[in-house]
């Protein structure tokens, strides 16, 4: 079937910039949140666009304030990759305004430094409704089926700090 003269090919997308983030707290469990804008369960770790002229370690600790309110963290580990997803094709065209095909990221471990009464998901742009502390080596069976690769990636790299302290 011929493509529509307006329709793109999603190789031809580029990946939108993005940080994530590992928050381990004490006992070196991971901070995990509902979205709150999906039909199906699906959880994920912080993570969020990197702004124009804004350097990835810094969109980290804002990505993680602006979802979850926590401003105590610390970061213990830096993925030595940029990692990469694709979007599925339902959702190309559909997520981001069409623009990108995925996402490009750089992921950080942090170290939780408060108490669970630091955390606020009602956030001005609020993208959890609710939230728990989960094994890391558990977060890829959680995640929607197109990021399970690259959060099995995560939790291999980051294993060494899903421990108590």
């Amino acid at each position: 079937m011929p493509k529509s003269p307006d329709s793109k090919d999603p190789a031809s997308l580029p990946y939108r910039p993005c940080v994530g983030v590992t928050l381990f707290n004490a006992r070196g469990l991971v901070f995990i949140g509902q979205r709150i804008d999906t039909e199906i369960e699906a959880w994920q770790m912080p993570q969020g666009g990197i702004d124009e002229g804004e350097d990835p370690k810094t969109a980290a600790f804002r990505e993680l304030f602006e979802e979850t309110g926590i401003d105590q963290a610390e970061i213990i580990a830096e993925h030595p990759d940029w990692l990469t997803y694709d979007l599925p094709p339902h959702l190309v065209g559909k997520v981001w305004k069409g623009r990108y095909r995925g996402q490009i990221q750089k992921w950080f471990a942090m170290r939780f430094l408060g108490d669970d009464s630091a955390i606020h998901l009602d956030t001005p742009h609020p993208e959890f409704n609710a939230w728990r502390w989960v094994p890391l080596a558990e977060t890829p069976n959680l995640i929607v089926p197109f990021k399970r690769a690259l959060y099995a990636d995560i939790s291999r790299v980051f294993a060494p700090y899903a421990r108590p302290l």
